[in-house]
């Protein structure tokens, strides 16, 4: 049931977040869901990775790299997910920060 919740909530984030900003395209509520559970899947699988192989690079940035890992991962889920879009990196650079912004208010909200 914490599953459902947590992607109940990821998907209203994501809308949230798509009506926000002029760069990114949400066609509705379907393709919101849907990459809303690409992107948990992703964030799941596939950042850790990334996160790993670019510790360095992360470090040297003391931390801020992975703010460009998020951007690529949000285009990443623009190019799986039909009915999402995202126009440029500094846009999906944008709707991280503020996706995680919403996202953390909704969570504390909901608790």
């Amino acid at each position: 049931m914490t599953f459902v919740i947590k992607w109940l909530i990821s998907t209203l984030a994501i809308i949230i977040t798509g009506y926000l900003l002029s760069g990114v395209m949400v066609a509705g509520v379907w393709a919101a869901l849907v990459a809303a559970l690409v992107l948990g899947l992703i964030n799941a699988f596939i950042k850790p990775l990334l996160i790993i192989l670019t510790l360095p690079i992360n470090i040297l940035t003391l931390g801020l790299f992975t703010f460009v890992i998020n951007a690529l991962l949000i285009m990443l889920v623009a190019w799986i997910v039909p009915g999402f879009d995202v126009k440029t990196f500094w846009w999906a650079l944008l709707f991280s920060v503020i996706l995680s912004i919403i996202t953390y208010a909704l969570n504390q909200t909901l608790k």
